[in-house]
């Protein structure tokens, strides 16, 4: 009689379990990163012609490598407004990424680096809480000169890190959306 009280209170037993666990916890909500196959940077000086640097990149991680191009040769000493304008081209009609990166400017932020100090760069536009995006950038070419521009987009980096609203990626942790260097001459 007592192995058969032990058959019948097992089962009770694990159905109270089950039934008493905790499947009400809201799901994790995910942020996919964006699908960014075209990049293009705009440079507008004051004076001089308008330089445009773009990446595109249909196939992802495709066999096929991106086709980068740069329109021209920047200016030693100049200043330039710069502009960013992101694309998903897998789709049709194109998807603006621009808009989304925009939106939520808190969980993105755009680095730029120069080597041979052919440049440096200064956000001019910030996300809510008056932290740097760079969708809009100052770029001031120094001396004449060959070197590479890279443009980096950051998902949820720590804006808050030493250095990073300043530009500086070292601190800046999150995943790289996008990143892509341009062979550049300055005369």
């Amino acid at each position: 009689m007592k192995t058969l009280k032990s058959i019948y209170i097992l089962p009770l037993l694990t159905l109270f379990f089950v039934a008493c666990s905790n499947d009400d916890d809201a799901p994790e909500i995910i942020n996919e990163e964006e699908v960014i196959t075209t990049l293009t940077a705009t440079l507008v000086p004051v004076s001089g012609p308008t330089l445009t640097l773009t990446t595109r990149d249909l196939d992802g991680d495709g066999p096929n490598e991106p086709v980068v191009t740069v329109s021209g040769n920047f200016a030693a000493n100049t200043t330039y407004n710069g502009s960013l304008n992101l694309l998903n081209e897998t789709v049709s009609p194109p998807e603006s990424i621009t808009n989304e990166i925009e939106e939520e400017g808190d969980e993105h932020q755009f680095f730029f680096q120069a080597t041979n100090n052919i440049a440096t760069f200064t956000y001019t536009d910030s996300d809510a809480n008056d932290k740097p995006i760079g969708l809009n950038f100052r770029l001031t070419t120094g001396n004449a000169g060959n070197g590479t521009i890279t443009i980096i987009l950051r998902h949820e980096p720590n804006k808050s890190a030493t250095g990073v609203e300043e530009g500086n990626i070292a601190n800046a942790g999150g995943e790289t959306d996008i990143s892509v260097t341009f062979n550049v001459t300055v005369q």
